[in-house]
């Protein structure tokens, strides 16, 4: 059992996959079978991608290969962004069960059934303990995807992303084994004795206490603890110090809690969502969710400081989790408004994988949107860190 990953750098595919199978001891070792490759490459390589990933599948001799493009590469503790790279990850997990298909929105719109998932994709329930997915955001709708997977398969949680390229052009690409897709989505099923813990940061810091929606219609919250929504919120901005408020004022979130169960909420509780607009006439908050009457709602502020707290935090519990056991490799999906563009720095949020749980084998790419679970179920987020880390059971 082994992963080794690597970014290379390159304004050529071929000297930059070279380099990469060249720092990769995996490769070097006859013993040591590949099962699984991931592939995260910059758009700059798009009209070679054909050759790129055949010649990284036939390098790596991978059983599975996945990945797609990327407006940003990401490595072990590093950041490439807009930049010719890419990150390869290359894992020799021994009794791994792998499955991996592409799919078109018309073709998963027809599986209505959970038997036909099962069928098309070769993948049984009691095989299936979490899926990658990298989707193409332009032709498959990302969240009724992630609605019918979880319909199929209950219990095994989604990770990964939406594929990013060029910002001038309306096209990404997934790569699957030897070949290259430009719309739909590759799944990959994972199972054996392997799981994902997953980590989902999306970036946000609560502000002021919790409070129970009383009145909600739509994605509109009209009432907040039976007072118009609007004044709950003027009245916590108020409560804050004066350099929360001078933060917040310019990057207000609504959390709502996903658990009502909970005598106590955390990080990691709350599905953050845009606050979408204010209707003067009522006082009601227009949201980017359908938030429910008795649901729990907490507001939150977006900026940098605020993210790298909440990713720290959200690392350090996944550690506590983990106990001994190290991850045999990771997976992040960051999104494309993270990055230097947030935090003024690159490397921000590969750099805190590395400073919490060690020098994992990571590789990932800049997302247009990120794939992950709140209190087990998953959502497609935005501005969030979605990591998934592969861990083999004890």
């Amino acid at each position: 059992m082994r992963a080794d990953a690597v970014m290379a750098r390159h304004p050529n595919w071929r000297e930059a996959l070279a380099d990469a199978v060249r720092q990769m001891p995996v490769l070097a070792r006859p013993q040591h079978e590949v099962h699984l490759a991931l592939l995260f490459a910059s758009a700059a390589f798009a009209p070679e991608f054909d050759d790129l990933v055949a010649e990284a599948r036939a390098a790596t001799r991978a059983q599975v290969l996945v990945g797609c493009s990327g407006q940003g590469v990401i490595g072990q503790g590093l950041e490439i962004e807009d930049e010719p790279a890419l990150a390869l990850l290359a894992i020799s997990a021994p009794g791994a069960s792998l499955r991996a298909v592409h799919v078109v929105q018309d073709e998963f719109e027809r599986w209505t059934e959970p038997a036909t998932w099962h069928r098309m994709t070769g993948a049984a329930p009691a095989d299936v303990r979490a899926w990658l997915v990298f989707a193409d955001p332009f032709t498959i709708d990302a969240e009724g995807l992630l609605g019918a997977l979880t319909h199929a398969y209950p219990g095994a949680p989604l990770a990964g992303g939406l594929a990013s390229g060029h910002v001038q052009q309306q096209r990404t690409h997934l790569f699957l084994n030897g070949k290259v897709y430009a719309q739909g989505a590759v799944l990959l099923a994972l199972g054996g004795p392997y799981r994902l813990e997953t980590v989902v940061s999306q970036g946000a810091a609560p502000i002021g206490r919790p409070w129970t929606i009383t009145g909600a219609q739509g994605n509109v919250i009209e009432t907040i603890g039976r007072r118009p929504a609007y004044q709950v919120l003027i009245d916590t901005l108020r409560a804050l110090p004066s350099e929360l408020q001078r933060r917040a004022s310019r990057n207000l979130l609504v959390g709502l809690a996903m658990d009502e169960r909970r005598d106590e909420f955390r990080r990691g509780d709350f599905l953050i969502r845009n606050l979408v607009g204010l209707i003067p006439e009522t006082g009601a908050l227009a949201v980017g969710a359908l938030p429910r009457i008795g649901q729990t709602v907490q507001f939150q502020l977006r900026d940098p400081a605020a993210a790298t707290e909440e990713l720290y935090a959200l690392l350090e519990q996944a550690r506590t989790r983990l106990g001994e056991r190290r991850p045999l490799a990771a997976v992040l999906c960051s999104c494309n408004g993270r990055g230097i563009g947030m935090f003024g720095r690159p490397h921000q949020d590969a750099q805190a994988v590395v400073r919490t749980l060690g020098p994992v084998p990571l590789a990932g790419l800049f997302c247009n949107g990120e794939i992950g679970p709140v209190a087990g179920r998953p959502y497609l987020h935005g501005f969030t860190a979605s990591l998934a880390l592969v861990v083999r059971d004890e």
